[in-house]
């Protein structure tokens, strides 16, 4: 793979994905980001390189899987713009050096500087490579509820990736965001103009799209997931999340959808493995509750229809009984 044009490998491997058409499908590139691969870029902390999804608009795609020591915690998409002015990131990363690497391999791409880091949520894997940034004096921005679900939970989420990423964790620090912003913010950077949304409930608090309307193109954070079931946690608003597909993610229209875990690909393919799935857990759970059903065998409601997307063994039964105690007093 070292000595293909990146070029080439980003056009056959973002196709191969797009053109999938079903919950069966298995024809993804000779790369994908699947959770059975350890690591796809031994030669770097990050999972794989980044790929060129449309000029100008690169990312690292994370392994569709949890964090883990193997991963360096890169195990959701890092993303980033080369506007002409210079650089905007999309995710801090998992960790300090984590970060690091994603920089070394910006600068082979562009002398541009970074200028700016968006962090998509206030998750671990979103934020705590802030460190990072912070100490190359860049601005780093994120909407108001992430900035304050991380300083909730930093201390945990912090030595939760110590935990598995050893001497990996090296130089993490806790670093919040410089500025936070609490419905759109609007940047003019170069060739690109960039909107980033906080569009409504999603995955998680705060959860933020970066939206590039004269491109058709969203990197869309958590509020999509490709190739992998998207985890409910305590925190998710799952008719939320659904509302808000409806009402405003889908009606953007774009084109190239760079989801939060797995390739970039199109909105049918986001459509089909978050929105639809969510409706389809839901309804399962509301048949269960209906029929009399209590939680403990709320966790075994079919979902066999999605069992083919990474983590379905670490998430389905959970995710069931998450939407249960959501659901029980809807």
């Amino acid at each position: 793979m070292a000595g293909h044009s990146r070029r080439a490998w980003r056009l056959g491997a973002i196709f191969a994905v797009t053109m999938m058409t079903g919950m069966g499908a298995t024809a993804l590139s000779p790369a994908a980001a699947n959770q059975a691969i350890p690591d796809q870029y031994p030669a770097s902390l990050l999972y794989s390189y980044p790929v060129e999804v449309i000029p100008g608009v690169w990312s690292a795609i994370g392994q569709t899987g949890p964090g883990t020591y193997e991963n360096a915690g890169h195990n959701n998409n890092l993303s980033f713009i080369v506007t002409g002015e210079g650089v905007v990131v999309v995710n801090g990363s998992a960790a300090y050096l984590l970060a690091k690497a994603l920089h070394e391999e910006i600068r082979k791409i562009t002398d541009q500087p970074v200028v700016l880091v968006i962090n998509e949520n206030g998750q671990g894997h979103a934020m705590l490579g802030n460190s990072y940034w912070a100490e190359q004096g860049v601005p780093i921005l994120a909407h108001e509820d992430a900035a304050a679900e991380f300083h909730h939970t930093e201390a945990q989420i912090l030595q939760g990736m110590k935990e598995y990423n050893k001497e990996r964790a090296e130089g993490t620090f806790i670093q919040g965001p410089t500025e936070t912003f609490s419905d759109k913010k609007v940047i003019d950077l170069g060739r690109f103009h960039i909107e980033v949304l906080h569009l409504g409930p999603a995955h998680s608090p705060g959860d933020i799209s970066v939206w590039l309307p004269e491109q058709k193109l969203v990197i869309a954070g958590d509020m999509a997931f490709h190739e992998r079931m998207p985890p409910i946690f305590a925190e998710t608003d799952t008719a939320g999340w659904v509302e808000t597909w409806e009402n405003e993610f889908e009606p953007l229209g774009a084109l190239y959808v760079i989801p939060g875990h797995g390739h970039p690909t199109n909105m049918d393919q986001v459509r089909l493995y978050t929105h639809d799935y969510l409706v389809y857990l839901r309804g399962k759970i509301r048949e269960h509750i209906d029929g009399g059903g209590d939680l403990a065998s709320a966790y075994y409601v079919d979902q066999s229809p999605y069992a083919r997307l990474d983590t379905f063994d670490e998430l389905a039964t959970k995710n069931a009984g998450r939407v249960f105690e959501q659901m029980e007093f809807e």
